[in-house]
């Protein structure tokens, strides 16, 4: 893999992670918004890396015995689904949003589970931009070198 490449990735899982935390962040920010559906972002690899998947990658190339196919790898953001989770039933008549019971359902967000989640990508994104960082100097003392 080249310089470019992990580049690449880098920005790939950058942009999947910052996209990631925008979707934590909008939960957490309607906590206490009625009616609220909790978002999960899904991520994907971008190529099957697992070793049923590096098996068919070989199949293919029959004479290339011992030689392992290139994969370039990478995370992509593919959207999000909704919790299916309900959120608790509060009596609130009058309430604009009361079905005819008088009863609103309560976001089924938990602040702590998505705090955590946040965390995470947020430590993801860090890691990725260490990763594009080293790639810069290490780009950069090539050039050094080639001097």
């Amino acid at each position: 893999m080249g310089i470019l490449e992990s580049m690449n990735i880098g920005g790939r899982a950058l942009r999947t992670h910052g996209l990631r935390l925008d979707v934590h962040s909008k939960n957490i920010a309607n906590v206490d918004t009625p009616n609220y559906v909790r978002r999960i972002p899904v991520l994907n690899a971008t190529e099957d890396i697992s070793f049923h998947g590096l098996m068919n990658e070989m199949k293919e190339d029959v004479f290339g015995v011992g030689t392992l196919p290139f994969l370039q790898g990478g995370v992509v953001f593919n959207g999000c689904v909704e919790d299916p989770t309900l959120g608790e039933k509060i009596y609130k008549p009058g309430h604009p949003d009361a079905d005819e019971n008088g009863y609103i359902r309560a976001s089924n967000v938990n602040p702590m589970v998505e705090m955590a989640d946040a965390i995470l990508a947020q430590r993801a994104y860090e890691a990725n931009l260490a990763l594009v960082s080293i790639t810069k100097s290490m780009a950069l003392k090539a050039v050094e070198i080639g001097r």
